[in-house]
Protein backbone atom coordinates (compact mmCIF):
# COMPACT_ATOMS: atom_id res chain seq x y z
CA UNK A 1 0.00 0.00 0.00
CA UNK A 2 0.97 3.66 -0.23
CA UNK A 3 2.00 5.32 3.02
CA UNK A 4 3.94 8.27 4.41
CA UNK A 5 6.53 6.77 6.73
CA UNK A 6 8.33 8.67 9.49
CA UNK A 7 11.90 7.39 9.82
CA UNK A 8 13.09 9.53 12.74
CA UNK A 9 12.62 12.78 14.61
CA UNK A 10 13.42 15.85 12.54
CA UNK A 11 12.39 17.84 9.50
CA UNK A 12 10.43 16.96 6.41
CA UNK A 13 13.35 14.86 5.22
CA UNK A 14 12.33 12.27 7.83
CA UNK A 15 9.08 11.60 5.96
CA UNK A 16 9.31 9.03 3.15
CA UNK A 17 6.51 8.40 0.66
CA UNK A 18 6.46 4.67 -0.08
CA UNK A 19 4.34 2.44 -2.27
CA UNK A 20 5.58 -0.93 -0.96
CA UNK A 21 4.32 -0.93 2.63
CA UNK A 22 2.49 -4.18 3.53
CA UNK A 23 -1.21 -3.81 4.27
CA UNK A 24 -1.59 -4.33 8.04
CA UNK A 25 -3.74 -7.21 9.25
CA UNK A 26 -6.22 -6.84 12.11
CA UNK A 27 -5.49 -8.91 15.20
CA UNK A 28 -7.99 -10.08 17.83
CA UNK A 29 -10.42 -7.32 18.67
CA UNK A 30 -9.21 -5.10 15.82
CA UNK A 31 -10.54 -3.83 12.50
CA UNK A 32 -8.88 -2.84 9.24
CA UNK A 33 -9.96 0.60 7.99
CA UNK A 34 -9.58 1.78 4.42
CA UNK A 35 -8.67 5.40 5.03
CA UNK A 36 -10.88 7.87 3.17
CA UNK A 37 -9.21 10.98 4.58
CA UNK A 38 -6.66 11.91 7.23
CA UNK A 39 -6.32 15.22 9.03
CA UNK A 40 -2.95 16.85 9.65
CA UNK A 41 -3.00 17.82 13.31
CA UNK A 42 -0.53 19.86 15.36
CA UNK A 43 0.06 16.65 17.26
CA UNK A 44 1.42 15.01 14.10
CA UNK A 45 3.86 17.88 13.61
CA UNK A 46 4.90 17.93 17.27
CA UNK A 47 5.52 14.18 17.18
CA UNK A 48 7.63 14.40 14.03
CA UNK A 49 9.91 17.09 15.44
CA UNK A 50 10.31 15.36 18.82
CA UNK A 51 8.70 18.22 20.74
CA UNK A 52 7.01 16.02 23.35
CA UNK A 53 10.33 15.01 24.88
CA UNK A 54 10.84 16.60 28.35
CA UNK A 55 14.38 17.49 27.19
CA UNK A 56 12.97 19.99 24.65
CA UNK A 57 12.47 23.52 25.99
CA UNK A 58 11.81 25.47 22.78
CA UNK A 59 8.46 26.33 21.23
CA UNK A 60 7.01 24.14 18.49
CA UNK A 61 7.69 26.89 15.94
CA UNK A 62 11.40 26.73 16.72
CA UNK A 63 11.62 23.13 15.55
CA UNK A 64 8.86 23.01 12.97
CA UNK A 65 11.19 22.82 9.97
CA UNK A 66 14.11 20.74 11.25
CA UNK A 67 13.12 19.23 14.60
CA UNK A 68 14.96 19.33 17.93
CA UNK A 69 18.41 17.83 18.42
CA UNK A 70 17.94 17.59 22.18
CA UNK A 71 14.95 15.25 22.06
CA UNK A 72 15.37 12.18 24.26
CA UNK A 73 13.08 10.07 22.10
CA UNK A 74 9.72 10.19 23.88
CA UNK A 75 6.39 10.41 22.10
CA UNK A 76 3.06 11.91 23.15
CA UNK A 77 2.42 9.24 25.80
CA UNK A 78 5.83 9.80 27.40
CA UNK A 79 7.06 6.38 26.30
CA UNK A 80 10.03 5.79 24.04
CA UNK A 81 9.10 6.30 20.41
CA UNK A 82 9.89 3.64 17.80
CA UNK A 83 10.57 3.97 14.07
CA UNK A 84 9.54 3.54 11.35
CA UNK A 85 6.09 4.89 12.13
CA UNK A 86 3.06 5.84 10.05
CA UNK A 87 1.63 9.01 11.59
CA UNK A 88 -1.87 10.46 11.33
CA UNK A 89 -4.00 10.83 14.47
CA UNK A 90 -7.20 11.80 12.62
CA UNK A 91 -8.86 9.23 10.36
CA UNK A 92 -12.18 8.74 8.59
CA UNK A 93 -12.90 5.72 6.41
CA UNK A 94 -14.64 2.35 6.16
CA UNK A 95 -14.02 -1.02 7.79
CA UNK A 96 -12.93 -3.57 5.19
CA UNK A 97 -11.83 -6.49 7.41
CA UNK A 98 -12.12 -7.59 11.03
CA UNK A 99 -10.00 -9.63 13.39
CA UNK A 100 -10.93 -12.48 15.67
CA UNK A 101 -13.75 -11.64 18.06
CA UNK A 102 -15.17 -8.80 15.96
CA UNK A 103 -18.50 -9.28 14.18
CA UNK A 104 -18.24 -9.48 10.40
CA UNK A 105 -21.31 -7.25 10.31
CA UNK A 106 -18.97 -4.32 10.98
CA UNK A 107 -17.46 -4.69 7.50
CA UNK A 108 -18.64 -1.77 5.38
CA UNK A 109 -19.29 0.59 8.30
CA UNK A 110 -18.23 4.20 7.84
CA UNK A 111 -16.13 5.08 10.87
CA UNK A 112 -14.00 7.53 12.80
CA UNK A 113 -11.05 6.28 14.84
CA UNK A 114 -10.81 7.52 18.42
CA UNK A 115 -7.25 8.85 18.91
CA UNK A 116 -6.53 7.60 22.46
CA UNK A 117 -6.37 3.79 22.38
CA UNK A 118 -6.56 2.40 25.91
CA UNK A 119 -4.60 -0.77 26.60
CA UNK A 120 -5.58 -3.62 28.91
CA UNK A 121 -2.76 -2.65 31.29
CA UNK A 122 -4.27 0.81 31.77
CA UNK A 123 -1.81 2.59 29.50
CA UNK A 124 -2.70 4.58 26.40
CA UNK A 125 -1.38 4.29 22.86
CA UNK A 126 -2.08 7.17 20.51
CA UNK A 127 -3.16 6.50 16.95
CA UNK A 128 -0.36 7.67 14.67
CA UNK A 129 2.13 7.80 17.54
CA UNK A 130 2.61 4.59 19.55
CA UNK A 131 0.62 2.80 16.83
CA UNK A 132 0.56 3.33 13.08
CA UNK A 133 -2.08 5.82 12.00
CA UNK A 134 -3.91 7.34 9.07
CA UNK A 135 -1.19 8.54 6.67
CA UNK A 136 -1.67 5.39 4.59
CA UNK A 137 -4.27 3.63 2.47
CA UNK A 138 -5.15 1.27 5.33
CA UNK A 139 -4.87 1.36 9.12
CA UNK A 140 -5.60 -1.05 11.95
CA UNK A 141 -7.34 0.07 15.15
CA UNK A 142 -9.16 -1.59 18.06
CA UNK A 143 -12.81 -2.21 17.24
CA UNK A 144 -13.84 -0.61 20.54
CA UNK A 145 -12.17 2.65 19.49
CA UNK A 146 -13.52 2.65 15.92
CA UNK A 147 -16.93 4.29 15.91
CA UNK A 148 -19.65 3.94 13.29
CA UNK A 149 -20.68 7.27 11.75
CA UNK A 150 -23.86 8.18 9.88
CA UNK A 151 -23.30 11.62 8.39
CA UNK A 152 -23.72 13.64 5.21
CA UNK A 153 -20.28 15.18 5.74
CA UNK A 154 -17.44 14.12 3.45
CA UNK A 155 -14.51 12.02 4.70
CA UNK A 156 -12.34 15.12 4.47
CA UNK A 157 -14.71 17.03 6.74
CA UNK A 158 -15.07 14.13 9.17
CA UNK A 159 -11.30 13.67 9.42
CA UNK A 160 -11.09 17.03 11.18
CA UNK A 161 -13.09 15.70 14.13
CA UNK A 162 -11.35 12.97 16.16
CA UNK A 163 -8.50 14.68 18.02
CA UNK A 164 -10.00 18.17 18.38
CA UNK A 165 -13.54 17.12 19.26
CA UNK A 166 -12.58 14.28 21.62
CA UNK A 167 -10.28 16.67 23.50
CA UNK A 168 -13.02 19.31 23.73
CA UNK A 169 -15.61 16.74 24.83
CA UNK A 170 -13.26 15.44 27.52
CA UNK A 171 -12.71 18.95 28.86
CA UNK A 172 -16.43 19.71 28.98
CA UNK A 173 -17.35 16.32 30.45
CA UNK A 174 -14.74 16.41 33.19
CA UNK A 175 -15.60 19.97 34.11
CA UNK A 176 -19.30 19.01 34.25
CA UNK A 177 -20.58 21.77 31.99
CA UNK A 178 -24.38 21.75 31.99
CA UNK A 179 -27.41 23.66 30.73
CA UNK A 180 -27.70 27.27 31.76
CA UNK A 181 -24.11 27.68 32.92
CA UNK A 182 -21.80 30.43 31.74
CA UNK A 183 -18.74 28.98 30.03
CA UNK A 184 -15.63 30.79 28.79
CA UNK A 185 -13.66 29.22 25.92
CA UNK A 186 -10.19 30.52 25.07
CA UNK A 187 -8.56 30.03 21.68
CA UNK A 188 -12.05 29.66 20.26
CA UNK A 189 -11.06 29.93 16.60
CA UNK A 190 -8.73 26.92 16.74
CA UNK A 191 -9.57 23.24 16.38
CA UNK A 192 -10.20 22.31 20.03
CA UNK A 193 -11.58 25.76 20.87
CA UNK A 194 -14.12 25.79 18.06
CA UNK A 195 -15.17 22.25 18.99
CA UNK A 196 -15.62 23.34 22.62
CA UNK A 197 -17.81 26.26 21.56
CA UNK A 198 -20.14 23.97 19.62
CA UNK A 199 -20.25 21.20 22.22
CA UNK A 200 -20.84 23.62 25.11
CA UNK A 201 -23.65 25.29 23.18
CA UNK A 202 -25.11 21.84 22.49
CA UNK A 203 -25.23 21.29 26.26
CA UNK A 204 -27.29 24.45 26.61
CA UNK A 205 -24.54 26.57 28.15
CA UNK A 206 -24.14 30.30 27.53
CA UNK A 207 -20.80 30.48 25.69
CA UNK A 208 -18.39 33.40 25.82
CA UNK A 209 -15.50 32.90 23.42
CA UNK A 210 -12.09 34.57 23.22
CA UNK A 211 -10.57 34.99 19.76
CA UNK A 212 -8.64 37.42 17.60
CA UNK A 213 -10.75 40.23 16.19
CA UNK A 214 -10.59 38.91 12.62
CA UNK A 215 -12.08 35.59 13.77
CA UNK A 216 -15.09 36.95 15.68
CA UNK A 217 -17.65 36.43 12.92
CA UNK A 218 -16.55 32.86 12.29
CA UNK A 219 -16.75 31.99 15.99
CA UNK A 220 -20.20 33.58 16.25
CA UNK A 221 -21.32 31.45 13.32
CA UNK A 222 -20.23 28.36 15.29
CA UNK A 223 -22.69 29.26 18.05
CA UNK A 224 -20.88 31.45 20.58
CA UNK A 225 -23.30 33.72 22.40
CA UNK A 226 -20.66 36.44 22.62
CA UNK A 227 -17.10 36.79 21.37
CA UNK A 228 -14.50 38.97 23.06
CA UNK A 229 -11.02 39.94 21.99
CA UNK A 230 -8.51 37.48 23.39
CA UNK A 231 -6.88 40.23 25.46
CA UNK A 232 -10.12 41.74 26.74
CA UNK A 233 -10.45 42.23 30.52
CA UNK A 234 -12.74 39.64 32.10
CA UNK A 235 -15.37 40.21 34.75
CA UNK A 236 -14.41 38.64 38.08
CA UNK A 237 -16.42 35.81 39.67
CA UNK A 238 -18.56 35.47 36.54
CA UNK A 239 -18.09 32.08 34.84
CA UNK A 240 -19.13 28.63 36.02
CA UNK A 241 -16.41 26.98 33.93
CA UNK A 242 -13.38 27.97 31.88
CA UNK A 243 -12.28 25.75 28.98
CA UNK A 244 -8.71 26.88 28.32
CA UNK A 245 -6.87 25.70 25.22
CA UNK A 246 -4.22 28.43 25.38
CA UNK A 247 -2.75 28.52 28.89
CA UNK A 248 0.26 30.76 29.40
CA UNK A 249 0.30 34.11 31.21
CA UNK A 250 -3.50 34.51 31.08
CA UNK A 251 -3.95 31.75 33.66
CA UNK A 252 -4.34 34.11 36.62
CA UNK A 253 -7.03 36.26 35.03
CA UNK A 254 -8.95 33.16 33.99
CA UNK A 255 -9.03 31.88 37.55
CA UNK A 256 -10.20 35.29 38.76
CA UNK A 257 -13.03 35.18 36.22
CA UNK A 258 -14.39 31.96 37.74
CA UNK A 259 -17.18 32.03 40.30
CA UNK A 260 -16.31 30.54 43.70
CA UNK A 261 -16.52 26.78 43.15
CA UNK A 262 -16.12 27.17 39.40
CA UNK A 263 -14.23 24.64 37.29
CA UNK A 264 -11.13 25.19 35.16
CA UNK A 265 -10.02 22.73 32.46
CA UNK A 266 -6.91 23.02 30.30
CA UNK A 267 -5.85 21.05 27.24
CA UNK A 268 -2.62 22.88 26.49
CA UNK A 269 -0.47 25.44 28.23
CA UNK A 270 2.25 27.26 26.33
CA UNK A 271 4.89 29.59 27.68
CA UNK A 272 8.11 30.74 26.07
CA UNK A 273 10.32 28.05 27.56
CA UNK A 274 8.04 25.22 28.66
CA UNK A 275 4.96 23.31 27.65
CA UNK A 276 2.52 20.79 29.02
CA UNK A 277 -0.43 18.79 27.75
CA UNK A 278 -3.15 17.96 30.24
CA UNK A 279 -6.62 16.66 29.47
CA UNK A 280 -8.15 17.14 32.91
CA UNK A 281 -9.43 20.05 34.95
CA UNK A 282 -7.41 21.42 37.81
CA UNK A 283 -8.74 21.50 41.34
CA UNK A 284 -11.93 23.55 41.46
CA UNK A 285 -11.58 27.13 42.61
CA UNK A 286 -13.09 27.73 46.04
Amino acid sequence: MRAMVLTGFGGFDKLEYRIDVPVPQPGPGEVLVKVGAAGVNNTDINTRIGWYSPAVEGSTAAGGASGFEETAGEGWSGEQFTFPRIQGIDAAGRIVAVGEGVSAERIGERVLVEPALRRADGGVDFFGSERDGAFAEYAVAPSAHTHAIISDLSDIELASFPCAYSTAENLLHRSRVSEGERVLVTGASGGVGSAAVQLARRRGAFVTALAGTSKHRAVEDLGADEVLDRHAPLEADFFDAVIDVVGGPGFGSLLSALKPGGRYAVSGGLLDQWSTLICAPSTSRT
